[in-house]
């Protein structure tokens, strides 16, 4: 059976399982032609949510704010997560290291490169004023897929990255993580897909969600042979960064043969809390509204 899946983002280790397990025919051991849809080959014109809402594809890679936007939205989509792929939060806000900002409430009066994202730009306000700031923040909204770029060459001073892709590229960055903050992030990114596919093929998502395991396990205990692979498919750009380090930092939130792709409830939980508490969302939202634990 052909799925096709949608990344959040152009190809970089957060997706080496994939590309792995497509290359040693770990998805063919479980029956499935993996197809990969990266976002470069629309300019990101549908996330990848909107992706599945729309049939293009089948599971995507999305964070945890998507589920929510897809399930609450006026004409809801019953999009729902199945996997996790971090145990925990890997990403921080990020600025130049000779900005002069040292901590988040030095981001007053500055300048915010945003992907748009639901709760993305009342976080980054709120983490100002955990830090003591006022919250008083320039928010802009570049071209998607060069975001990035505008931080690194200075066009705007902060923005959202993962600590082991653009975290690798740029150590000498100043970063600054959620949790340190006080704001308990979920989990991004997650595995989703419709509900719709698990009720009509629920043997097919969890055997993609067993191979996905199996790729990513293996690419954990054979780095070299799984970073020249992933080299393959990463845009030029992105081929300066070192890829051992990269894997090296992402281990232990991939975590283990145990608990890879687990989602724990406390986590939504937490989170949704801290939606509900801080007037983001009017009515706390039930965990188990968002995710289906399935057999991998």
């Amino acid at each position: 059976m052909v799925y096709k899946l949608a990344l959040d983002w152009t190809p970089n280790i957060n997706h080496i399982g994939f590309f792995v397990g497509k290359e040693k025919n770990f998805f063919k051991d479980y029956g499935i032609e993996l197809l990969i849809n990266s976002p470069e080959r629309d300019n990101y014109k549908y996330s990848p949510a909107k992706q599945i809402e729309l049939g293009i594809s089948d599971f995507g890679l999305t964070p945890t704010e998507s589920v929510i936007s897809f399930r609450t939205k006026n004409n809801p989509f019953k999009l729902i997560a199945v996997a996790a792929l971090f145990q925990s939060d890997i990403s921080a806000i990020v600025v130049t290291d000779d900005s002069g900002i040292k901590s988040p409430k030095d981001l007053d009066g500055k300048s915010y490169a945003s992907y748009g994202a639901r709760y993305e730009d009342l976080i980054v306000k709120q983490l100002i004023k955990n830090d003591g700031g006022l919250g008083d923040i320039n928010i802009s909204y570049p071209n998607r897929l060069g975001v990035w770029d505008t931080v690194s060459n200075k066009t705007f001073d902060s923005t959202w990255i993962f600590m082991n892709w653009e975290g690798i590229e740029k150590p000498n960055f100043n970063f600054f993580k959620l949790s340190d903050y006080d704001i308990p992030y979920s989990y991004s990114p997650l595995i989703v897909c419709s509900e719709k596919l698990i009720n009509t093929n629920k043997i097919d998502v969890e055997n993609f969600l067993k191979a996905t395991k199996k790729s990513y396990m293996y690419c954990l205990n054979n780095v070299d042979e799984s970073i020249k692979v992933l080299y393959n498919y990463l845009p030029k750009n992105d081929k300066k960064i070192n890829l051992r380090s990269s894997l090296n930092l992402s281990k232990r939130y991939f975590g283990n043969s145990r608990n890879f792709g687990k989602i724990n409830y406390n986590v939504f939980l937490n989170f949704f809390n801290w939606l509900k508490e801080n007037g983001v969302e009017s009515k706390m939202l039930n965990p188990k509204d968002f995710y289906v634990e399935l057999n991998f």
